[in-house]
């Protein structure tokens, strides 16, 4: 209600002087007592017994002036004047990417970008330059330079250009995101919304952030406020090194929500080596489709030691005549290590994997059959953007199918390529092991295990013999045109969580 309201009358001012004698008192009773809870617990003679109670400090808060002095320099606003039929991809940052307006013309787009060398070689984001007509680059003290576009990767979304000042500039160092850890302070600099050198300031809020842009993301996510243009800006720690590029925002509304994520330095120097070498960068290529392996399916694998999540990348496909192929590796095989570098997820795989200089071999330590083993493989270059009653056909009443043959024209139907082979989930009973596993009406089975099916009968007889061997079945399946494994947990029909049926797990990043 308003102060001025006859029901405050001039009662008002006392109430607030009240109210803020209440609050400091509050606060006072805060501060004692936090003191109080810290002196007993720093005393406590069980240590295992106690919370964790970071000390506490006397200084003030963070004070980043002379930090933002002295790198100021160093960090440049972007230009991009796009060609008319760019359809403007570069404008607006949108929860994981460029907001693409529906009428195509020719405009301006706007990021940010910094020098890390003293002859001018620029890191910036790629949808930053990717569709321009002409760069140019914009100088803390206001100098307006043309830009030349060295190199580009789609892949990590990172680009590098050059500029001729004429003289030497001041530059960035990259340092170590390695090092980083959630909860450091960082500070962010860039062109938001036209207004350069922008400084914002806060912390890392996880690490190794997968947000679906890519095979290689493990970004850095941040609080530090980013928003539109800031796009290839650095972000940096108080000793003044880069340990990110800003490169997206997760937000319903196109603004900063406090959710943003930079590409960590570690990448963006291998990154940048090469596009400033040779103009592009090479990757290994192996030529699987895999997917991430959970408890259920390491059981229905029979992976040795604990069942356990993040316990390789699980091979659903091998492309013909790919180094895959040629090494002998087989859907089913569970890829964990390469080079001796563990294999968590389908994304280490491909991250492992684009890091071997293509000519090279690769050794991977994979389980085939629950018994582990080492295959040498020969990495190529990265091509360029590359049942319940069965009626007739019998039952299979352990795990919930009914399956049908899969003629041609269910083949056609289905989409499926005309060189697979398999049997037609023709239903799926409710509460069933394969309604838990998430198996659908139209799914092709291709496979029990590391046994290829061709038939009905084929597969009726394969989950008959793995309901024999176990608790869990692990079936290949085609969904959508995508291979994959789904694992039935027999244990516990009618349960969902346990099992993962997740298609969109599959990652083909590494070829």
């Amino acid at each position: 209600m308003d102060d001025k309201s006859p029901r405050t009358g001039g009662n008002a001012p006392r109430r607030r002087a009240l109210r803020g004698t209440l609050m400091a008192a509050l606060l006072a009773g805060t501060a004692l007592v936090g003191v109080a809870g810290f002196n007993a617990v720093s005393n406590a003679a069980t240590p295992n017994d106690t919370p964790i109670t970071p000390p506490v400090t006397s200084a003030g808060l963070a004070d980043f002036s002379g930090l933002v002095t002295q790198v100021k320099p160093a960090v440049v606003s972007i230009t991009t004047q796009l060609r008319p039929d760019a359809e403007q991809q570069q404008g607006i940052e949108t929860p994981f990417g460029m907001l693409r307006p529906q009428h195509p013309r020719a405009v301006e787009a706007r990021g940010s970008g910094f020098i890390i060398d003293s002859s001018g070689t620029i890191v910036t984001n790629n949808h930053m330059v990717r569709d321009a007509r002409s760069v140019s680059v914009t100088l803390d003290d206001g100098t307006q330079l043309p830009a030349k576009i060295i190199g580009r990767d789609p892949r990590t979304d990172l680009a590098v250009i050059k500029i001729d000042a004429g003289h030497k500039l001041p530059y960035l160092q990259l340092g170590d995101s390695d090092q980083v850890k959630p909860g450091q302070w960082v500070v962010a600099m860039g062109n938001p919304f036209g207004l350069g050198g922008t400084v914002t300031a806060g912390i890392v809020s996880a690490r190794g952030r997968d947000i679906g842009s890519g095979p290689y993301d493990d970004f850095l996510q941040i609080d530090a406020p980013i928003n539109q243009g800031n796009s290839g800006g650095p972000l940096f720690t108080q000793n003044g090194q880069v340990v990110g590029v800003n490169t997206a925002i997760l937000s319903p509304s196109g603004g900063s929500v406090g959710i943003g994520f930079a590409i960590p330095s570690a990448e963006v120097k291998s990154v940048v080596a090469q596009l400033e070498k040779n103009g592009h960068v090479t990757r290994g290529f192996l030529g699987v489709e895999s997917q991430s392996v959970d408890s259920a399916m390491a059981s229905a694998l029979h992976l040795p030691g604990h069942p356990a999540a993040d316990n390789g990348a699980l091979v659903a496909s091998v492309s013909p005549d790919s180094p895959a192929s040629k090494g002998g590796l087989q859907p089913g095989d569970v890829i964990q290590a390469v080079n001796g570098k563990h294999v968590g997820t389908p994304r280490d795989l491909a991250v492992d994997i684009a890091e071997v200089v293509p000519g090279q071999d690769a050794k991977l330590d994979v389980v085939r059959d629950g018994a582990t083993q080492t295959i040498t493989v020969p990495v190529t270059t990265m091509p360029n953007q590359q049942t319940a009653d069965r009626g007739d056909n019998g039952g299979q009443q352990g795990v919930g199918l009914a399956l049908a043959p899969l003629s041609p024209d269910m083949r056609n139907q289905l989409d499926v390529p005309t060189n697979a082979q398999g049997a037609v989930v023709a239903q799926v009973e409710p509460d069933s092991p394969a309604a838990a596993a998430g198996i659908r009406q139209g799914d092709v089975i291709m496979g029990v295990g590391e046994k290829s099916v061709k038939s009905v009968d084929e597969a009726v007889s394969a989950i008959h013999a793995a309901e024999k061997s176990g608790s869990a079945i692990a079936l290949r399946v085609m969904r959508d045109g995508h291979p994959a494994f789904v694992a039935l947990n027999l244990t516990k029909a009618g349960t969902s969580g346990d099992t993962n049926s997740d298609q969109d797990d599959s990652d083909s990043g590494n070829g």
